[in-house]
């Protein structure tokens, strides 16, 4: 079975250089899909020099259409969507989220940090759902009506698809893993705008 990794991006110049390193290093990956999503930092430039298959938006248009466009070009059985902005990512980590999925033993897994930081660990403890580290069967995500318009809330709706079909879902700690938070990238005040809109994003698909 071939695997693909799609990592959306926005303006993550100064992370994406590590995921993917991390990414082609692991030999269970066949191709590597970065899509910038509106960039105007040198995030795809980077993926470009590292020869990587990128995709480049020149506007935002979202997390679900980012997604959306990786999963149309990749040419693979399984998906792993991995954030741009990751820190402390490593081998274990990806092959730990691609083998349940590889084996047959889930059709999705969801990737939780732990003993990262304490803001990042008790977010995702507390809404495991809207974590973007997961490995899935493309088969499976093709019955999503419209990702491209779910924007932040795509992890959401994964979740509801894989519930609704009572698909089996694998939970996968990953220890010593981090991101960037909006607060950090953007200052404080566009960091809490940011994370307002994407709340309201996630919410509208909770009520789809």
């Amino acid at each position: 079975m071939r695997t693909a990794c799609i990592i959306p991006a926005f303006n993550e110049e100064k992370t994406i250089k590590d995921v993917i390193e991390v990414v082609k290093s692991v030999k269970i990956i066949d191709e590597v899909i970065v899509v910038s999503d509106g960039s105007k930092d040198n995030t795809a430039k980077i993926s470009r020099d590292m020869g990587v298959f990128t995709i480049e938006y020149e506007e935002n248009k979202g997390k679900g259409a980012a997604l959306k466009a990786g999963i149309d070009n990749a040419n693979a059985d399984i998906l792993l969507f991995l954030d741009a902005d990751l820190i402390g990512l490593t081998k274990q980590h990806v092959i730990s989220l691609l083998e349940p999925v590889i084996n047959d033993e889930a059709d999705m897994t969801i990737g939780i940090f732990s003993n990262g930081r304490l803001a990042t660990d008790l977010a995702q403890k507390v809404a495991p759902h809207l974590s973007g580290q997961r490995a899935i069967k493309k088969e499976i995500i093709t019955n999503i009506n419209n990702i491209d318009m779910t924007r932040y809330g795509v992890e959401v709706a994964l979740t509801k698809l894989v519930e609704k079909e009572n698909y089996r879902v694998k939970t996968v700690e990953l220890k010593d893993m981090t991101h960037i938070m909006k607060e950090e990238k953007l200052g404080f005040k566009k960091g809490i705008a940011a994370r307002m809109k994407m709340y309201w994003e996630i919410v509208k698909c909770l009520k789809m």
